[in-house]
C-alpha cells in the first residue's frame, strides 16, 4: 500500500473508532450504566418475550434487551414540547396513542419517522395520534424535526425521558420502541424495533376494535399477537 493509501485507511479507521466511542459514551450517559456487549448483536425471541409479558410485540430485528413489564395503562408524565414548555400526555386524553420513543442517532428511528408522518394523517380522522417521544439533546431534535417537517407532536427530554420509558417497564430501552393505547389510556401492546405498516395497520385495526367495544383487551393482546407472528416470515433454516 502506498504512504498516501495508508494514510488514508488510517484516517477512516479513527473516524470509525470515533463514531462508534460516541455512540456508545452517548448511550452510557442515557442509561446511565455501563454497557457490555453489543445490543444489536442478539434479539429476545418472540414466543419467549410475549409469554412474559401479553401486551409486548417484539419486531423481527429488535436488538436484544430485558422484556419489560408493561403497566395496564399509560402512566401520566410531563415532558417539554418544541417550545421547551412542559406538556402533559394527558394532553390527548380520549385518544388513541402511537407514542413513538426515537434518537436522532438511531437509523431505524429516522426510517419510520415518514411512515409515522403517514398514519398520522391516515388516522387524524380517526381518533388515533401520534406523539413522537425523542430521547436526546435538545437543540439536535429541533434541527432534525426541522429538517424533516416533523408534524406529529413531539416531547424532547434525556434522563426525564428516560425516567418514561422506566415507568413502562424499560430500565435499559433500546430504540424504537412504540406505545399503542386505547382511548381508554390502556396499553394494548408495545413494539420494540422498527414498526412496519403491515404492522401498525393490524395494530391499529384491534385499537379501533377495542375503542368501538367489540372485544377486551386481553382478547386485542392475542390478536396483535397471532396477527403479528402471521406477518413474520419464518427464519430460514
Amino acid at each position: 500500500m502506498s504512504t498516501k493509501g495508508a494514510r488514508v485507511a488510517g484516517a477512516l479507521l479513527v473516524a470509525a473508532v470515533g463514531i462508534w466511542a460516541g455512540l456508545r459514551m452517548y448511550a452510557h450517559h442515557a442509561s446511565g450504566r455501563n454497557l457490555d456487549g453489543d445490543l444489536a448483536g442478539a434479539r429476545i425471541p418472540l414466543g419467549e418475550a410475549a409469554a412474559r409479558n401479553p401486551g409486548l410485540i417484539d419486531a423481527p430485528d429488535a436488538p436484544t434487551a430485558p422484556p419489560p413489564r408493561i403497566p395496564e395503562r399509560l402512566p401520566l408524565f410531563s415532558l417539554a414540547d418544541r417550545s421547551g414548555k412542559p406538556t402533559s400526555i394527558a394532553t390527548w386524553r380520549d385518544k388513541s396513542l402511537i407514542i413513538n420513543f426515537w434518537a436522532t442517532w438511531c437509523a431505524p428511528c429516522r426510517h419510520e419517522i415518514p411512515l409515522l408522518e403517514s398514519i398520522a394523517r391516515e388516522w387524524e380522522d380517526r381518533g388515533v395520534e401520534v406523539v413522537g417521544i425523542a430521547v436526546d439533546r435538545r437543540d439536535e431534535v429541533m434541527a432534525y424535526a426541522d429538517e424533516l417537517k416533523i408534524a406529529y407532536p413531539l416531547l424532547i427530554g434525556e434522563q426525564d425521558a428516560l425516567d418514561v420509558a422506566g415507568e413502562l417497564g424499560f430500565e435499559s430501552p433500546v430504540f424504537p420502541f412504540t406505545v399503542f393505547t386505547d382511548r381508554r389510556g390502556e396499553v394494548v401492546t408495545l413494539y420494540v424495533g422498527e414498526l412496519h405498516k403491515a404492522q401498525a395497520d393490524l395494530i391499529l385495526s384491534v385499537v379501533q376494535d377495542l375503542d368501538r367495544d367489540r372485544m377486551q383487551l386481553p382478547q386485542a393482546r392475542r390478536s396483535i399477537k397471532d396477527g403479528l407472528r402471521a406477518l413474520t416470515p419464518p427464519h430460514p433454516g
